[in-house]
């Protein structure tokens, strides 16, 4: 094509034969163009059309909950942009596209009649009541600080390096605690612990517990509550995370029975009748020294509980759009964080078997599936 281009093409045109040069053309753009399926191609751009929809709406659902919008709509029924500006304090143009944007994705809903957005009552539930197992916004503010670490990510990518968790913009963790507190209230008291063997007895008889890996310590309180007869301790090398959980406890009113303390997977003390990892093992620099611990600190009767994202041991069988948000996480945020400690990078879609190699690495003789859901996959392992 260059050269056509620099061709004197009223003198070339007048030599060459014009049906050569069209048939020339039509085998040449049909070979590097007419070659793409026109359905596939259009089926594809939807798809990415409504991801950068997605993306940019993100944003607009945590503005949506920091400034009390969703919780306006859901405490006063349907209102136009100049109601809610009103109630919420912001400038009418942004209310306008705000909801404009919610409406356009199915977030919330519109009256055209009366010119009114509201929330309805599913919505409700994902959107403005933050005690609801369906409660969203936390998971958008976590993913959102994993874009805002995309620098590093790239960098992490073409060094070959890790990221250490305390090196992520500071919305992952908070993000982080809300996202899995939903999932912890919804199934944790419920359907986990119950599907273990014996150990929800022990538990309302009094017993000691160990949960590694606490973050925020949404998990240890939600136990502390339930079972008011037995001691908890939190684990997490994290500091910054230690001391919001221990505020979070007092808050809580379960001080009296739990406590946390700035430790490493590998190397916590004390002896437990029952120790739980939710969503952290496979984040670990040290998984195998962790599992190693655990055994460790465990009584001969003991259980150990591992929380793990739902996934299979074939990635094909994970390309879905619950796999998908969990490679996306375990690639920016999981996986950096294994190597950023030497580890094995055993990422959220680990899958039961390279779970199960792991934990018998530590010493443990019995493990399986105790039950799962579709977002999470819940372990048993003994001595």
């Amino acid at each position: 094509m260059l050269i056509l281009i620099n061709l004197d093409t009223d003198n070339f045109f007048k030599h060459c034969n014009y049906q050569k040069i069209t048939n020339f053309l039509y085998y040449f753009f049909r070979k590097t163009i007419l070659a793409i399926d026109d359905a596939k191609l259009q089926e594809f751009l939807g798809k990415a059309v409504s991801d950068l929809g997605a993306t940019v709406s993100s944003t607009l659902v945590v503005v949506g909950e920091k400034l009390g919008l969703y919780k306006a709509l859901a405490e006063s029924g349907p209102l136009n942009s100049h109601e809610l500006a009103e109630k919420t304090g912001i400038l009418e143009r942004y209310a306008f596209e705000w909801l404009n944007n919610q409406a356009a994705g199915g977030y919330i809903a519109y009256d055209s009649k009366a010119n009114k957005y509201y929330l309805p009552e599913e919505q409700k539930a994902c959107l403005a009541d933050k005690d609801s197992p369906t409660y969203l916004p936390g998971s958008f503010q976590s993913f959102l600080s994993m874009a805002k670490d995309e620098e590093k990510v790239t960098k992490a990518f073409k060094e070959k390096q890790g990221i250490h968790w305390g090196d992520h913009h500071c919305d992952l963790y908070e993000g982080v605690e809300r996202f899995f507190r939903t999932k912890y209230l919804a199934n944790l008291v419920s359907n986990w612990i119950p599907s273990l063997n014996g150990v929800e007895e022990k538990l309302r008889n009094g017993i000691q517990v160990a949960d590694v890996g606490c973050g925020h310590g949404s998990s240890t309180i939600i136990m502390a509550k339930e079972y008011p007869n037995s001691k908890f301790v939190g684990f997490d090398y994290h500091p910054e995370s230690i001391k919001t959980a221990t505020q979070r406890a007092q808050d809580a009113g379960v001080s009296d029975r739990v406590s946390f303390e700035v430790a490493d997977s590998t190397n916590f003390s004390g002896t437990y009748d029952f120790v739980t990892v939710f969503d952290a093992l496979h984040d670990m620099g040290n998984p195998h020294g962790a599992a190693a611990q655990i055994y460790k600190s465990l009584k001969p009767d003991g259980s150990w509980m591992i929380v793990e994202p739902f996934s299979s041991d074939k990635p094909r069988e994970n390309h879905n759009p619950i796999g998908r948000m969990f490679y996306g996480a375990s690639a920016t945020v999981c996986v950096p964080c294994s190597i950023a400690g030497n580890g094995p990078g055993l990422g959220a879609q680990a899958g039961p078997t390279r779970i199960g190699e792991v934990v018998k690495s530590g010493g443990f003789t019995k493990f399986r599936v105790a039950t799962q859901t579709p977002m999470n996959i819940i372990y048993e392992a003994n001595p």
